[in-house]
């Protein structure tokens, strides 16, 4: 008499841990990364902006770069205090509830920093902003 044993049925491998895996990882970034919405900064000029000159939006947002030496920028071009104000009070003059965002350098002083805000609240600014970009290890 011939026995046979009987073949043991081949081993499925199941992918549902690793999706089970895969779905904590990725809800464990979304909740551990941080999020910049580069969308409220007016970086790029638009076609009907660099036309006119004039801001396409006057609801858009009003970014101040200030630069390792202090003087502040708007889209690159650098200005002084009596400009910076005339600017301000320009574009709140087309919308009062306009937004202002302070961007500093790295190297810009806190002295310089606060010049710029304190310009900015003498044109009659309100909504004011501060980002602060830092490198990430």
């Amino acid at each position: 008499m011939l026995l046979r044993r009987a073949r043991p049925a081949k081993t499925l491998i199941s992918l549902v841990p690793m999706i089970d895996v895969m779905l904590i990882l990725l809800v464990f970034f979304m909740v551990t990364s941080s999020y910049l919405n580069l969308d409220m900064m007016p970086m790029v000029e638009s076609a009907e902006e660099a036309q006119t000159g004039a801001p396409a939006d006057a609801a858009a947002p009003l970014l101040i770069r200030i630069a390792a030496d202090g003087q502040p920028q708007i889209r690159g071009q650098p200005l002084n205090a009596a400009e910076l104000t005339g600017l301000i009070q320009a574009r709140l003059a087309e919308n009062p509830l306009a937004s202002v965002i302070v961007l500093p350098s790295g190297a810009a002083t806190t002295q310089q920093l606060v010049t710029v805000m304190d310009i900015a609240t003498r044109a009659g600014a309100t909504r004011l902003r501060l980002i602060r970009l830092e490198a990430r290890p």
